[in-house]
């Protein structure tokens, strides 16, 4: 067993020291709702990127390459100077929701290439410009772009030609909990000699501004070392292999540069300080050399084609003597040998040199997504006692239904820029993927969103932070069942407890989201965003909107808890109660999918149904909705059956005495006898809808299953109703609608979540009908595949989208104009949210590595059989 492994094994409840450190700073706390206190939650223009180096955060922190502890009451992170920007490079830039023509978009290339789940070994690489960076034509050309346009990206500015650029590779091994070393090499890529100014800077996240008798930390020099001193965390050293000149602030708002002379000043050197000390030689710096913000200013001159290395050291003990100590390198190589084998020991023998390269990106990119989020919805709402109250209009307005909700913890992020907060269903897939890789870590998050202070008293789960009322899948039964599977030890306890939480939720879904009460599920737009015509949650008329995949999702939920409640019946009979209940709701939900108007027998697929007044309006979308009962499958093995009898005979009697039947054991299956094959669709209906699925004019690209069929783009669906008209056509990129900000598109792409979960869906009808039911595949082709061979193949070509092709090149890229001739980039490889229909260039966010991470799963899932 790897030590890494032992470093895991060092506490089972996943509170390891080890743990304490991480990358746990965001990587963009402006534009976001926790800084956001203006009274019409405009978060973007409250708190934009041009206040980010002067204003100091109330919530959370920001940085590159950045670190805190599992608080964030303090941190580290790099700043960079070309000697030509008019900022130094604290933060990555991006353009805001309304700046973007798709919606808000980071505009900087970083990648995480290697983490281990203690971070007891990372690596971070960053392409800095050498010119000086186009904020401004960024801004201007993509705000001039309309969304039929592609977005216009850094690269496609030129300021990459002929090389000239920084690569900056931030490397980070523990020798200890406590103890950090850090090492920095800047390569100069370009074909001068060049200057640049590195700036490891570490800081107090500001604790003290926001309470009247809060104690105020300090950074001070000693022996060459800045010395950082909390009344919590203790005394932090951070020493350099050089002696660069230490520079001090403080954490502070420059409230009379942003706000005018007139406004109070809680600092003389506030937290850009540094900035313009730098850039612009201003005398800004404390005189006195102490602050809660300081910096190590390294100026590296790096000949054309060279590197420089800078070396820290972060530790909780007094250094023996000047700089980083003599077993820096001996650390820094053990801990990356000791990667090496924790990876080794994941990566199946049959994978490729490059499916090996995709796995460890994969799980570093979900590793480094980790971030401290702090949340008091409360005190947001009402303000802080040192400061006035926000406006009224709070008191009514963005999450006012959720003040129970204070969230202080180290949770798993979407993306650490475009979305650096936790989403609901988001979460669920990420745990899937870390469950490889820590298996604790994965647990607790999975219960840390089912607790008092996350979950809403009423049983709703918080969706994110632009609106926790917003509903998401409810996909964290499932998730909890494959983390128990992937884990597998005898951890029930974690089974009963997510099952415990879950209940509520499940109760709060029956109640709220079936209005009818005809176990058929409304819902919203159910984290598809612009799947349909228009917003699945804002009706154009007054009615109620009867969706395939909210029943779908709910179908799947009951037998997701149903299997919960079978695995701990074995333990606690207790349990064997709730098994029969959550089957006979799932043949309830089963049978009202198939006979109450959401199956169209003509099309062969499952339709939205809209009722309004008297009329019931099919929404002929040809979408991953209609696919998604597919999902709503499991089996129940004959063993359980005779160990469970009081269940079984129960479930006998529903099966004779309702007509619900066909939702239990619709599909015969000679190899299984005793077998019952929990099922939505039968037979036929099956075939229906792998027909549709697997035909290249409607879902099946070369690079996985489209959100939306191509079919779409030659017969675009048009609906009208009460004077208003909608359209639906396919788009296999960026959205050309301005639904949810246009940030994300459904409306043709390729998306991760919901093809893994079609995948896993395969693999389990498989192993009910065995070898004997083949389709075609592609449709049309004549080609017969078992199941298990078309799961495979859709998993290839979800794999195949960051393996290099027969020209050398990965899909992924596409959407990049890579600089031509330059190896630097083409094996940095980015997780993005979602991925072109028709081309599998990433799209969306471009660090979304969370349940893109999902590749990871597929790699060690086909390797192991």
């Amino acid at each position: 067993m790897s030590a890494e492994r032992d470093r895991l094994n060092d506490d089972p409840s996943g509170q390891s020291p080890w743990r304490r450190w991480g990358p746990y700073l965001s990587e963009r706390a402006w534009g976001t709702v926790r800084e956001d206190y203006s009274a019409d939650g405009n978060a973007w223009d409250f708190f934009p990127h041009e206040h980010a180096r002067s204003r100091a955060y109330r919530w959370n922190e920001d940085g590159l390459a950045g670190i805190c502890d599992d608080r964030q009451l303090l941190c580290l992170a790099l700043a960079f100077w070309n000697g030509r920007d008019p900022i130094l490079k604290e933060r990555a830039f991006g353009l805001s929701g309304p700046q973007g023509n798709h919606g808000e978009d980071a505009k900087e290339y970083w990648w995480y290439l290697d983490s281990t789940p203690t971070h007891s070994w990372m690596r971070w690489r960053y392409m800095y410009p050498q010119a000086e960076f186009p904020y401004e034509r960024l801004v201007g050309e993509n705000r001039r772009r309309g969304r039929d346009e592609p977005e216009f990206e850094l690269l496609d500015t030129g300021v990459f030609d002929d090389g000239r650029y920084w690569e900056i590779t931030a490397e980070y091994a523990k020798a200890g909990p406590e103890d950090i070393l850090i090492r920095v090499t800047a390569r100069n890529a370009g074909p001068d000699t060049a200057t640049l100014h590195v700036l490891p800077t570490v800081w107090f996240r500001n604790t003290w501004s926001w309470e009247a008798e809060a104690p105020q930390p300090q950074i001070t020099p000693v022996d060459g070392a800045l010395v950082a001193d909390h009344a919590d965390l203790g005394r932090r050293w951070l020493s350099s292999s050089d002696f660069p000149a230490a520079l001090f602030c403080d954490n502070e708002t420059n409230a009379r540069a942003l706000f005018g002379p007139d406004a109070r000043q809680a600092s003389r050197y506030p937290k850009d300080a540094i900035n313009d000390h730098v850039t612009q030689g201003a005398d800004t710096l404390n005189p006195g050399r102490r602050g809660t913000k300081a910096a190590l200013h390294h100026r590296l001159t790096v000949p054309a084609g060279g590197s420089a290395t800078i070396a820290l050291r972060l530790r909780d003990s007094h250094p023996a003597g000047a700089g980083v100590g003599d077993d820096f390198a001996e650390v820094m190589a053990a801990r990356e040998r000791e990667a090496d084998a924790f990876y080794g020991e994941l990566t199946p023998a049959s994978a490729s040199a490059e499916e090996a390269l995709i796995l460890r990106q994969a799980f570093a990119g979900m590793l480094w997504s980790k971030q401290f989020f702090h949340f008091d919805v409360r005190r947001w709402l009402t303000g802080d006692p040192a400061y006035p109250p926000p406006p009224p209009e709070r008191l009514s307005g963005r999450n006012h239904e959720w003040t129970h909700l204070n969230n202080r913890d180290v949770i798993s992020m979407p993306d650490k820029w475009e979305y650096p907060w936790y989403a609901a269903w988001d979460l669920a897939f990420h745990c899937v993927a870390l469950a490889h890789v820590d298996p604790e870590f994965a647990k607790s998050q999975l219960i840390l969103l089912c607790r008092e202070w996350y979950v809403h008293p009423n049983g709703q789960l918080p969706a994110y932070e632009w609106n926790f009322s917003d509903v998401n899948p409810p996909v964290q039964a499932w998730a909890a069942l494959r983390v128990h599977e992937i884990a597998g030890d005898d951890d029930f306890d974690f089974l009963a407890r997510v099952l415990h939480k879950l209940l509520l939720n499940f109760n709060w879904w029956v109640n709220r989201k079936d209005v009818a009460g005809d176990n058929l599920f409304e819902g919203g737009f159910l984290g598809l965003d612009n799947i349909g015509p228009f917003d699945r949650s804002k009706l154009p008329v007054d009615g109620v909107l009867e969706q395939s995949d909210g029943t779908a999702w709910m179908a799947m939920y009951c037998q997701d808890l149903l299997e919960m409640a079978l695995a701990l019946t074995r333990h606690d009979r207790v349990y064997e109660d709730l098994a029969t209940k959550f089957f006979e709701h799932f043949a309830l939900i089963g049978s009202a999918l198939n006979d109450k108007g959401l199956w169209d027998e003509r099309d062969g697929f499952y339709y939205d149904l809209l009722r309004t007044g008297g009329d019931a309006i099919p929404l002929r979308a040809r979408s991953v909705v209609g696919l998604l009962p597919l999902v709503a499958v499991t089996t129940i093995g004959p063993d359980t059956m005779a160990a469970l009898p009081d269940f079984a005979a129960r479930v006998q009697w529903f099966v004779d005495n309702l007509p619900l039947g066909q939702a239990v054991a619709h599909l015969q299956s000679p190899a299984h006898a005793g077998w019952r094959m929990l099922s939505i669709v039968d037979g036929a209906k099956l075939r229906r809808l792998l027909s549709a699925m697997l035909d290249p004019d409607e879902f099946l690209s070369d690079h996985g299953l489209r959100g939306l069929s191509r079919r779409h783009l030659r017969e675009p669906l048009t609906i009208a109703i009460g004077g208003v008209t909608d359209t639906l056509d396919y788009e296999p990129a960026e959205s050309r609608t301005g639904l949810f900000g246009g940030n994300s598109n459904w409306r043709g792409p390729v998306w991760f979540p919901i093809n893994y979960l079609l995948i896993e869906t395969l693999r389990v009808y498989h192993r009910f009908l065995g070898d004997g039911f083949t389709v075609e595949f592609p449709t049309g082709d004549g080609d017969q595949l078992t199941l298990a061979e078309v799961a495979d193949e859709l998993a290839d070509r979800l794999i195949a989208i960051f393996r290099r092709g027969p020209g050398g090149g990965r899909p992924v890229h596409r959407s990049y104009r890579l600089p031509a001739n330059d190896p630097a980039w083409p094996d940095l490889i980015p997780f993005h949210e979602y991925f072109h229909g028709d081309t599998g260039g990433g799209l969306g966010a471009s660090h979304q590595t969370g349940w893109t991470g999902l590749v990871a799963n597929l790699i060690m899932s086909r390797g192991r059989g």
